[in-house]
């Protein structure tokens, strides 16, 4: 699907959508309880599904009715080869691979797009060196066999914290401790801390001392019979981003927020205000309004995600902006730092890409033209937030990435005001 923006003057309200990467942690722990779960969840994704089938694949029986997820748990033991379709969702393969591991399951994973080609190492080597046998990095489907041993695991903290995370989640039902010792430097600690809190909510707490974190293994979570996804400031971003580049005397606010959720990127309210937007907060609401915007300096390390929207706001702002510590989106769903440099250049901003960031010159407009997407959700949805600094239409090419997480986003830029059509 390509899509053509012909108007994108917006404004209004918006209720942020339900956070995927809060949705993947609870639905895993569901379906690892001890009894059915509802997991509240008003909007789903692709990659939320991704999630869910996996865990059915394993034995769980899981329903989507009426803005949940009703979850009842995988049966153990788990027998026969499983197969697992992650579809594209890095997040599915890296939090599942573990999981299924502790369940003692034989698995093979299905992996679309650039999955393949996306790092697994060293959680890789941590799993083969506990009593799993893996196929070789790099193909689909990999193949899991073994049963994972409880014990003490090192894992750098710069390459991705999904593998913090996913052995957070599966040493936790192992039935001994275990203990993880996340090296210098810490990067998407808030994603740490979001898994922290999907475990407490299931009643297996884990304790944190510096950068070791002491996983009791309870062998089973307690369901909490009820749980919600709180809204996902990942995708809020984009609208509260467009907020800060609308004509004066508009604004966006966006609704269903928790102000102090865990979410890293949350964070973008601190970049917003350092740009010199106008925010303001309360209650579960933001609101985001132009102001005198100036390039600022982004370290990205535990913001990676909000790169690509917050490059759009840079491309507006007057001066320099540089972005750094953001390697490690070389390496999603296309190479984000090339596509954004790519995308916002075809569009008329003055950008380039270094080893590990971005260098962006800010202008007071752009000239519009066509982009791609590169397949990528992220750099799809911050084309279209480009496009409210353009003079002229922005076409989008494969437009339908935003299924990956937010199906509904170019349903609600229209709801903003913003006229597209399919082209």
């Amino acid at each position: 699907m390509n899509i053509r923006i012909t108007r994108p003057i917006l404004g209004g309200t918006v209720k942020a959508i339900a956070s995927k990467s809060a949705a993947h942690r609870l639905l895993i722990c569901a379906a690892l309880a001890d009894a059915p779960s509802r997991v509240h969840c008003a909007e789903t994704s692709e990659d939320i599904l991704a999630t869910a089938r996996c865990l059915s694949a394993l034995g769980a029986h899981i329903e989507y009715t009426g803005g949940a997820f009703h979850v009842s748990p995988i049966p153990r033991p788990v027998d026969g080869l499983r197969t697992l379709d992650c579809g594209e969702s890095g997040s599915t393969l890296r939090f599942m691979l573990p999981v299924a591991a502790a369940l003692g399951a034989q698995a093979e994973f299905i992996l679309s797009g650039r999955l393949p080609q996306r790092p697994l190492s060293p959680l890789y080597e941590e799993l083969k060196a506990h009593g799993c046998a893996l196929s070789p990095q790099g193909q689909s489907p990999l193949h899991l066999s073994g049963q994972l041993q409880a014990g003490t695991y090192t894992i750098p903290g710069n390459v991705s914290s999904q593998y913090i995370s996913g052995l957070l989640l599966a040493l936790s039902i192992l039935g001994a401790p275990s203990r993880i010792t996340v090296t210098e430097p810490v990067e998407s600690r808030p994603y740490i801390d979001l898994t922290l809190r999907a475990l407490e909510a299931f009643g297996a707490p884990v304790a944190v001392q510096d950068n070791v974190y002491y996983v009791n293994g309870r062998g089973a979570f307690r369901s909490p019979s009820e749980v919600a996804v709180e809204g996902d400031w990942s995708n809020a971003a984009f609208w509260l981003c467009a907020g800060a580049l609308l004509p004066e005397g508009r604004e966006i606010r966006v609704t269903g927020l928790d102000l102090n959720s865990p979410q890293g990127d949350r964070a973008v309210l601190d970049f917003l205000r350092r740009f010199g937007a106008t925010v303001r907060a309360e209650g579960d609401a933001v609101a985001v309004s132009r102001g005198n915007l100036r390039g600022i300096d982004i370290d990205a390390a535990d913001t990676p995600d909000l790169v690509p929207v917050l490059a759009a706001v840079a491309a507006g702002a007057e001066g320099v902006t540089t972005v750094t510590r953001a390697g490690r989106l070389r390496d999603k769903e296309s190479d984000r730092l090339h596509a954004v440099t790519e995308m916002l250049g075809a569009l008329g901003a003055d950008i380039a890409e270094t080893r590990d960031g971005l260098v962006i010159n800010g202008r007071p407009r752009l000239t519009g033209g066509a982009v791609s997407s590169f397949s990528d959700h992220r750099i799809a949805m911050a084309a279209a937030i480009a496009s409210l600094l353009c003079d002229g239409p922005v076409t989008i090419e494969k437009a339908g990435a935003v299924g990956k997480s937010y199906p509904a986003f170019f349903s609600d830029f229209a709801a903003l005001g913003g006229l597209y059509e399919e082209v």
